[in-house]
């Protein structure tokens, strides 16, 4: 399940990307830049879940177990 959110996110990250281009082009540069933030932000979050600790196991590999 948070596979799924993950990967979700981390297309809602290039979407916002790619609207954030979108409005930068059409001269709405706070839009655009309050896109970046968001995406930067959901970017950090994704990697926050996926890169693996010291001893090689990612953070979403123990969201799935069930607590004691």
């Amino acid at each position: 399940m948070i596979t799924t959110v993950l990967s979700l996110l981390t297309l809602a990250v290039l979407l916002m990307l790619l609207g954030a281009t979108l409005q930068w082009r059409r001269g709405e540069r706070r839009k655009a830049m309050l896109l970046v933030i968001l995406a930067l932000v959901a970017g950090i979050n994704v990697a926050i879940w996926t890169v693996p600790y010291d001893s090689g196991e990612a953070p979403v590999a123990r969201a799935d177990e069930q607590p004691a």
